[in-house]
């Protein structure tokens, strides 16, 4: 059930340098406890920007980013690791690591220096490899897996990793319409049989539509709307978040919201 909130931007503003124009302006958000959010926006717009300020990643410039009221960067970064896990877009290794050492790298923010990894570390990485469906790929080299079984693989190690929160960036991109698909049931399985609270950086608009029940909208570094999906996801966002002339319905099948491009406009 949602709950307080666990995570809260308060108007914070980011930028790069002191130079750089700002990527994130003055805002504010609540990530509640066992909610789905959507943090939607064309590229540019600073949402992944945001997910790594709500990460504790960056800092911002002014404003402030609270931990279940604790302002995050009183927080050391392996106190926040417990509480917060991300999965980036991509992973990349310098070494060949087995889909069990990439799910027990979760469990690093729990060990002390130099602990090696006990029987309930391993308990706790199997069994995010059950939830995740990617036990039978154990013994196999992460480098060998599709780009699917990849992102299921380090979703794992995001449940290993115990947090409170997972914060995922653009979990679909780059996928096919088949592992999309099974992504996008994986998180909806997480978040609504095991309670795992998400915020969710993405640009595609039906999977935020059939997965999340809040959306943050986002274009320019500004958040443009806020709210329930049914009631943010309106053809007049659309418009207002990329340009485009869209159609907006209720699916008969799924019931989900869905949205299909109409024409580009030209403002």
């Amino acid at each position: 059930m949602q709950g307080c909130a666990l995570l809260r931007a308060d108007r914070v503003t980011f930028r790069y340098h002191a130079d750089a124009p700002v990527v994130v302006d003055e805002v504010t958000l609540e990530v509640r406890r066992g909610d789905l959010v959507g943090l939607l926006g064309p590229n540019g717009s600073g949402k992944t920007t945001l997910l790594r300020l709500l990460s504790g990643t960056r800092q911002p410039v002014s404003g402030r980013v609270l931990l279940d009221g604790t302002p995050i960067m009183r927080l050391s970064r392996r106190d926040i690791a417990r509480r917060i896990a991300v999965v980036p877009q991509e992973t990349t290794l310098a070494f060949e690591y087995s889909v069990l050492e990439m799910v027990l790298m979760g469990r690093h923010p729990h060990l002390e220096l130099f602990e090696v990894e006990g029987p309930d570390d391993y308990a706790l990485a199997r069994e995010a490899m059950a939830a995740t469906g990617t036990a039978h790929l154990e013994r196999r080299a992460f480098h060998t897996l599709s780009g699917g079984e990849k992102q299921r693989v380090v979703i794992a190690a995001g449940l290993a990793q115990a947090s409170d929160a997972l914060l995922l960036d653009e979990p679909t991109a780059s996928l096919d319409l088949g592992y999309q698909l099974d992504i996008a049931t994986l998180l909806i399985s997480l978040n609504r049989e095991r309670g795992v609270t998400m915020a969710i950086s993405t640009h595609d608009l039906n999977l935020a539509a059939s997965i999340c029940r809040t959306l943050v909208l986002m274009r320019d570094g500004r958040v443009i709307a806020s709210g329930t999906t049914g009631d943010v996801l309106t053809p007049d966002h659309v418009s207002a978040l990329y340009d485009v002339e869209a159609a907006v319905r209720v699916h008969p099948d799924t019931g989900h919201t869905t949205v299909v491009p109409v024409r580009r406009l030209h403002r």
